[in-house]
């Protein structure tokens, strides 16, 4: 089966539309999201009215912790409504219907295919959305998830950043930077965990989408980039008038 791996889309919709679009020609016969639809971009509804067509094709969507900043957005005076990550949230809110609302919030925090466990932020308490960012936040993640009957193997988002780290027999983690096109062996029971990076905000200098494809009938997993019009999702964010311009000029920096 080859899975495409799918985060932090961020209300991209030409990002969106582009790994999509890449991951069907590369043969991708089943979808996981994993999380963070929304925020940050211009399009959220048609984000997630994808989600649900998604879904009820028999697809995988969980959600992240921009999509529960959206279902309840902090209230102005609030703490958290100071925070990067709420700036925008309650235009998101009045964009989605209550039926899109109520999706995102019956997102899942993780799931599992095929002895692989997904997860927005990480499987180690992952309602507090903690970062798997270096070597000791992913062996806390894969020990977490290891305690899964039948996972050895995790994939996540989140950080906007696309990472692999694989445990030896020593029980340490090996930390690579992957290649974009580039197939990787990841066969059980080797542990592994994947960060995949973002499909909607890319935050390595390069502005090039980001998602994963893994095939689990020979358990290659590959990295992708997948160029698209950052201008024109650049040039929405800044018709809504509603979110910082900073949206819109990180796009095309990758930042």
């Amino acid at each position: 089966m080859k899975l495409a791996l799918l985060s932090d889309i961020h209300s991209n919709r030409q990002a969106l539309d582009a790994c999509m679009s890449h991951a069907r020609a590369q043969g991708a016969e089943r979808f996981a999201w994993l999380g963070d639809l929304v925020g940050y971009g211009a399009d959220p509804g048609y984000v997630v009215r994808q989600a649900m067509a998604l879904v009820a094709a028999g697809h995988c969507v969980i959600g992240g912790n921009h999509d529960a900043l959206a279902v309840h957005p902090p209230k102005p005076g609030d703490r958290a409504a100071s925070t990067v990550a709420a700036y925008g949230a309650q235009w998101t809110h009045e964009q989605l219907t209550p039926q899109e609302r109520a999706f995102l919030a019956a997102r899942p925090l993780v799931a599992e295919i095929g002895g692989v466990l997904l997860a927005h932020a990480s499987a180690d308490t992952p309602e507090r959305w903690p970062y798997v960012d270096n070597e000791t936040a992913a062996a806390q993640c894969l020990d977490a998830a290891t305690r899964r009957p039948g996972i050895c193997h995790v994939v996540c988002g989140h950080v906007h950043q696309q990472t692999l780290y694989q445990r030896g027999t020593w029980r340490g983690l090996v930390c690579f930077t992957p290649q974009p096109g580039v197939a990787l062996p990841v066969p059980p029971p080797q542990q592994w965990v994947a960060t995949i990076g973002s499909v909607g905000q890319p935050r390595d200098g390069d502005p090039r989408a980001m998602y994963a494809l893994l095939d689990t009938d020979v358990w290659l997993l590959r990295f992708e980039r997948v160029p698209y019009d950052h201008g024109a999702a650049a040039a929405a964010i800044r018709a809504t008038g509603a979110m910082p311009d900073y949206f819109a000029q990180r796009l095309p920096l990758g930042r």
